[in-house]
């Protein structure tokens, strides 16, 4: 049985997988194929159109894992025209250690990261680097029981403290909660989700920015109709109301439709529509 608290980033993650997961109004499909020359490695091609403009011609992603005993390493690499994206997770190679290393090609001493996650019983650490010459440092740190947690984050660049979180988050088997002051103390974020039955739960989310006094709060939902169908719904108090059916019509191909509409705009209440198909044989 796991004594991990989990990673600070992770607080609150049911709920918010309920509220933001798959919601888009793009239109993208993604293909990935397995090759049999070389075990574990896919390479997959999308495209994407969002605001009416098509992106992509041409996107490739390679994917290969790599496992010795108790460890492992898992490789991913995203292609488009203009840079190459590689990761490396390096998982168990040192004990209670998790690595992930990300750059981006030719541009990568502004965008690459290495990343380090040290898990030991009822705590985890994580520190992450950016590969700049002004580097920003990120460290998280958590400890409690995968029931209860605390945690905080803090970013540091040239030695200055840029942003810092601290929260608490609490999980059960059939409801979640968590309380996040963010942004250097000026916004206030808790989220709660209930596993009303198996296959449904609803979600909360509410934020608050003290220093505008803005509140937003999100009410959503999920219900499994069957193994192959999901649907979502969330609606905000700005009046935006989202929908989601997210089904899977062949084995390993997936099907998204999503909609969003202004529920409280004066003009003509025009839905938003976003589709997305991906292709797994």
């Amino acid at each position: 049985m796991s004594t991990s608290p989990g990673l600070f980033s992770d607080f609150g993650k049911t709920a918010t997988d309920i509220l933001t997961k798959n919601y888009g109004t793009e239109h993208k499909i993604f293909l990935r194929l397995p090759t049999s020359k070389f075990n574990g490695l896919t390479v997959g091609s999308s495209l994407l159109k969002k605001g009416g403009i098509s992106a992509g011609g041409f996107a490739g992603q390679c994917n290969y894992n790599y496992k010795y005993k108790n460890s492992s390493v898992d490789f991913n690499a995203v292609v488009d025209s203009n840079n190459i994206a590689a990761t490396v997770t390096l998982a168990d190679i040192l004990p209670i250690t998790k690595t992930n290393v990300k750059c981006w090609f030719p541009d990568y001493n502004n965008t690459g990261k290495i990343e380090v996650q040290f898990l030991p019983e009822y705590t985890s650490l994580t520190t992450s680097v950016d590969l700049k010459k002004s580097p920003n440092v990120d460290i998280s740190a958590t400890i409690g029981t995968p029931v209860i947690a605390i945690g905080s984050s803090l970013k540091v660049n040239s030695c200055a403290v840029t942003e810092y979180n601290v929260g608490v988050n609490l999980t059960k088997p059939n409801y979640g909660a968590s309380v996040i002051l963010a942004d250097k103390g000026d916004t206030v974020k808790a989220t709660y989700c209930h596993q009303v039955q198996e296959n449904r739960a609803v979600a909360v989310g509410i934020a608050r920015k003290l220093s505008t006094k803005e509140n937003t709060l999100t009410v959503g939902g999920e219900y499994v109709i069957n193994p192959h169908t999901l649907v979502k719904a969330k609606l905000n108090n700005h009046g935006t109301l989202d929908t989601l059916l997210h089904h899977e019509v062949l084995p390993m191909t997936f099907l998204t439709l999503s909609g969003s509409v202004d529920t409280l705009a004066e003009e003509e209440k025009r839905p938003r529509i976003g589709l997305a198909l991906s292709i797994n044989p």
